[in-house]
């Protein structure tokens, strides 16, 4: 399956009209999520890079629009990137996290949305207090519940990872 160059995904956000701090944010992600994944198949595992790198440049390609999780996985597979657009629908909404043996691509750039605060890495804490403190601000303080509990399933995965890297995620991004 033949997936995007990071020259190709900026082709797309430029021609969809990203605005540029989405763009900064969404290789932030791709940047994320690559660095854990490629890590991870230093010790066995087998994910698509590509493929990772790809469909974190291009999730948040519509962030403009409503639902753009919807809108940017159905523009992506009339191009014909499907894999993409199937990590992309998920993006917002994906838990739990798979079990370490089991990850997959899904899971490293949702992983990455999650670390990512705009467009740097930040880490599980700092990026769960942001988005706590947005709910709060919009007046949606019955979300914390949800929100901690998606931070326990993705602090879960972490440590999975951590354990099978044999470093923290934080020492792992620090070497970029």
């Amino acid at each position: 399956m033949k997936h995007p160059t990071k020259e190709e995904c900026m082709e797309l956000l430029n021609e969809y009209g990203t605005p540029e701090h989405v763009k900064r944010h969404c290789s932030a992600v791709a940047h994320t999520a690559y660095r854990i994944a490629e890590a991870l198949n230093q010790h066995g595992f087998n994910m698509d890079l590509k493929l990772i790198i790809a469909a974190g440049m291009l999730h948040d390609i519509a962030r403009k629009e409503d639902r753009h999780w919807d809108v940017a996985a159905d523009y992506l597979s009339r191009l014909g990137y499907i894999g993409e657009s199937e990590i992309i629908r998920v993006h917002m909404t994906y838990s739990p996290f798979s079990q370490i043996d089991n990850v997959n691509e899904t899971d490293m750039v949702c992983l990455g949305d999650r670390l990512v605060k705009e467009d740097e890495y930040v880490g599980i804490d700092e990026r769960i207090q942001y988005i706590i403190d947005k709910a709060v601000s919009h007046g949606h303080e019955e979300k914390i519940p949800f929100i901690l509990e998606k931070k326990k399933d993705t602090q879960r995965l972490i440590d999975q990872i951590e354990e099978r890297i044999g470093k923290s995620v934080d020492e792992l991004m620090k070497g970029k």
